[in-house]
């Protein structure tokens, strides 16, 4: 069955503004939505129909391409032209947040929020750390230690922000559920407890140390393994270190991101470095064995043979940066560069008018070549 055009899907035109395409689709969504449809094919169909519409025209690139190319921008293997994996409610959540989403579709049934609920709901934050290693450091891998400002359970309370021996009692504005209900129009909306956070209890004698937190700010420091062949944006995560969680919940996870420095020598492209190396005329004519730099340190051995032209590039395998994960490595450029003297002495400049002289009389194949084109070019 062809697909129904996506501006007709949510009812609107070409022109519409985006405020006005997610305006419409939000009444579509509430209208449709499978949890308010229990057991209704056709108005699940409809949900995810108005969902992948919403996902294309609500981004200013994808909607161009639709309007360029149709539903063919979005073709894929299997399924829904491309959207077989889409998550329906993703579309859905990003307009009413996923707050609401959760509560005002799994949350009428009014019951107390679940211990795991609530540790998930309480979980710490994760956090960004930024380190900038150098290229060497990238190659050979290295152990750094870092410091950060973070927080962590309070050790007098063990995270529960009630002073030691006395217990939290029920939260007053939500009766310990965790959640709130709320009249909108015809619908009832649940909504996390803003006086609790979710969690429906109510610390009456709070700890001295953190003053019912449950949490204090500290400085931390931690040594951290960056694996060999780390690039620019390269992300590690460390499980458990990020900022401490609410009433004893789980910690957050820290990133750290990586940015690799800039090298004097060597350019880097994923796994391949490059790099330029200059030799005389005299070596780039006559031939010669190279010794060149490698980023771990060593040298190598490169032979330039006679007639060598000026932008002639050279590849080392394996001389390039780690592959992560693999044990492979990439390999390593080297692009000649023929350096034109500035100053000549006497013998210099009466060798090269010697050398010059017998040149004319064996011209070069390419200026060969180009005068035969300058000269068709000037009859012409």
């Amino acid at each position: 069955m062809a697909k129904r055009d996506y501006y007709e899907v949510l009812g609107v035109g070409k022109s519409t503004p985006q405020e006005a395409i997610k305006k419409a689709y939000r009444k579509l969504a509430l209208k449709y939505h499978p949890d308010k449809n229990k057991g209704d094919k056709t108005s699940e169909e409809k949900f995810k129909e108005a969902s992948e519409a919403y996902h294309v025209l609500s981004n200013k690139e994808r909607r161009q391409n639709y309007d360029q190319f149709g539903h063919a921008a979005f073709d894929g293997a299997g399924g829904r032209g491309g959207f077989a994996n889409f998550d329906f409610t993703n579309a859905f959540s990003d307009i009413f947040g996923s707050d609401i989403f959760d509560d005002f579709f799994d949350g009428f049934g009014g019951g107390r929020r679940s211990g795991r609920q609530r540790q998930s709901e309480n979980r710490g934050a994760d956090l960004r750390y930024d380190l900038t290693v150098s290229l060497e450091d990238a190659y050979s891998g290295k152990k750094q230690e870092i410091k950060y400002s973070s927080s962590e359970k309070c050790d007098r309370c063990n995270g529960h922000g009630s002073e030691p021996g006395s217990n939290p009692g029920e939260c007053s504005a939500c009766d310990g559920h965790g959640q709130v209900r709320s009249n909108q129009g015809f619908f009832t909306v649940q909504q996390t407890c803003p006086q609790c956070g979710g969690s429906g209890e109510e610390i009456s004698n709070p700890c001295k140390n953190c003053r019912g937190i449950g949490k204090k700010q500290t400085y931390k420091k931690l040594s951290v393994t960056i694996p060999k062949g780390v690039d620019d944006g390269t992300r590690i995560r460390i499980s458990g270190k990020g900022e401490a969680g609410v009433k004893g919940s789980s910690n957050g996870d820290l990133y750290i991101f990586i940015n690799v420095n800039s090298h004097d020598i060597f350019k880097r492209s994923e796994e391949n470095l490059f790099f330029e190396f200059p030799i005389s005329i005299t070596d780039a004519a006559l031939g010669t064995i190279l010794e060149v730099p490698t980023i771990g340190g060593g040298k190598a051995k490169v032979k330039i043979p006679a007639g060598t032209q000026t932008g002639k590039q050279f590849r080392l395998r394996d001389k390039g940066m780690p592959i992560m994960r693999s044990g492979d490595y990439g390999d390593l450029y080297i692009r000649v560069t023929t350096e034109v003297p500035i100053s000549l002495n006497k013998e210099q400049k009466e060798l090269l008018e010697k050398f010059r002289t017998l040149e004319n009389n064996k011209t070069t194949p390419n200026i060969k070549n180009f005068f035969e084109k300058a000269r068709n070019f000037w009859k012409n």
